[in-house]
């Protein structure tokens, strides 16, 4: 048997070992692939009226307290975007907010819009097939070696292409739509036409699911550019989102306003689209701000001030600037998986990679019907 035979077995026995999975994954890609967008959409009737814009938003001190006041769960953090209509958004939870009119302090929900609660409930679908508890895990795992059999896919899935092409001595053939084939031939391609030009796309996305997947992986990402890893290099564990949590002698060296650290930031960051202040317990550690000059999920114009001393004039900078080079190539795969580190563009490409990977899959389960049970 010849490698090209014995890549070809191997390939179409792992595209259906594992076909489910990642049908299972591209469908639900698609539908995230405009999630904040979406959300934003979901959360328009939160927006303020213009009538209450001729008047100054409450201070982000009473803000805070009149939202407190009223909530079963404390906020840790807190988030105002460059847009004075849009809501103050509090941080209950992972992944869970609350939203408070900045003009009034009033509570504008007390759980998740039904949209959001939906692609919520998609995205446990992608992460870990929904499943709860201690089952979360096996969920994982599953979607792992998913990641993991689709990366081998798109591997060998180059290899047969190119001895293909070394056949036929036509790339145009192998590449383009042909319109007037049908059955097997006309399903043969589409594979290889989606393959070929989504493979880039579809590599970035399955490379950083196996880093998201797999600890081994994080690991291995740091070697490569030559650093050591830290304790926990999984992107799952670590998504580069947390505030910096300082630790410090108890000694009050961050006794200033809420409102003041939000004006330090502003005036730090003038091109700022949303700042997000750390709700401290004690005023005996530094004051976190992360300042975001992007819409979300481009890591690098993000960055955390920290501030000390009684009047907050002092901060150092920390967050993705000071990153190291491994760090920072980890954001980067967090947010390239779905695309959002290149703004709508990105989401959009990764979205249409989505979408290539579920006809890959059904493209290549059409062809081992026809292989094995109806020619």
């Amino acid at each position: 048997m010849t490698l090209g035979k014995i890549v070809f077995w191997f390939h179409l026995i792992t595209g259906l070992t594992i076909s489910i999975i990642i049908l299972l994954m591209s469908v639900t890609g698609v539908i995230l692939t405009y999630d904040q967008q979406v959300t934003n959409w979901a959360h328009r009737n939160y927006r303020s009226q213009p009538h209450r814009l001729n008047s100054p938003p409450l201070q982000m001190d009473e803000l805070i307290q009149s939202v407190t006041t009223t909530l079963e769960t404390p906020p840790t953090a807190i988030t105002i975007l460059n847009d004075p209509q849009e809501p103050a958004a509090l941080n209950v939870g992972r992944g869970d907010y609350r939203y408070a009119n900045r003009y009034t302090g009033a509570l504008l929900n007390d759980s998740d819009a039904p949209m959001r609660l939906f692609l919520r409930s998609i995205m446990y679908w992608h992460r870990w097939l929904a499943l709860e508890g201690a089952n979360r895990e096996i969920g994982r795992n599953i979607t792992g070696v998913g990641n993991l059999g689709f990366l081998i896919l798109l591997i060998s899935g180059l290899y047969l292409l190119c001895i293909r092409f070394k056949k036929i001595n036509s790339l145009r053939t192998l590449i383009t739509f042909r319109p007037e084939l049908k059955g097997k031939a006309r399903d043969l391609n589409w594979h290889n036409v989606v393959g070929f030009w989504l493979f880039l796309p579809l590599l970035i996305i399955v490379l950083s699911g196996v880093v998201i997947s797999y600890q081994w992986a994080g690991t291995l990402m740091y070697r490569l550019v030559g650093e050591q890893p830290p304790a926990a290099t999984s992107l799952r564990a670590s998504t580069g989102n947390e505030l910096l949590t300082v630790e410090s002698e108890p000694s009050p060296i961050a006794q200033c306003s809420y409102q003041t650290l939000f004006n330090r930031a502003s005036g730090e960051v003038p091109d700022w689209k949303s700042i997000t202040l750390e709700l401290r317990e004690s005023n005996h550690t530094p004051a976190v701000v992360r300042v975001d000059r992007s819409l979300g999920g481009q890591p690098s114009r993000r960055l955390d001030l920290i501030f000390a001393g009684p009047d907050c004039t002092e901060h150092e900078v920390g967050g993705y600037p000071v990153h190291s080079r491994g760090q920072r190539l980890r954001s980067w795969l967090r947010y390239a998986h779905t695309g959002e580190v290149y703004g709508i563009v990105g989401q959009t490409i990764a979205g249409l990679a989505s979408l290539g990977g579920g006809v890959l899959v059904w493209t290549a389960l059409a062809l081992s019907w026809r292989r094995f049970i109806k020619p």
